[in-house]
């Protein structure tokens, strides 16, 4: 749901959806696992007590970090599409493959330290991506 309203977004303000659209939903979706597990790391204890049944609550902490790698690898690779599908140019892949490589950087010593530290500089860090990416998008949209 949450990956949902650039769709929406992009149909109010141009009428209709374009493949444009479909990468901004796809980054948001690949982008929510790392960055709502990397919170849930952190919040793990409080999730188990009230019930809710959070990755690292059910399958633990090595699989959240796992996964945490996987997803953001993939989200490393579906932002390249919007250049490699000619949608934006090198003012958007140069941002974006820095901004990608930072955050597979970030998943990769949370794995390594699976410690608290890493869990929420990865998680502080997934929120500075997503605005930077974006405003990236909006800037190479433009040039």
């Amino acid at each position: 749901a949450g990956a949902v309203p650039p769709l929406v977004a992009w149909a109010a303000t141009t009428g209709g959806l374009s493949g444009m659209a479909f990468y901004l939903f796809a980054i948001v979706f690949f982008w929510t696992p790392p960055h709502f597990w990397a919170l849930s790391l952190l919040m793990k204890d409080d999730y188990a007590k009230a019930g809710i049944p959070m990755l690292p609550v059910v399958r633990g902490e090595d699989e959240t970090r796992r996964q945490i790698v996987l997803y953001t690898v993939l989200l490393y690779a579906v932002t390249q599409l919007p250049f490699c599908a000619g949608g934006l140019g090198i003012a958007y892949l140069v941002p974006s493959m820095l901004l990608g490589g930072v955050f597979v950087y970030f998943s990769v010593r949370l794995l390594r330290a699976a410690d608290r530290r890493w869990a929420l500089r990865t998680y502080l860090f997934s929120l500075a991506y997503l605005a930077l990416l974006f405003l990236a998008i909006a800037i190479a949209a433009n040039v």
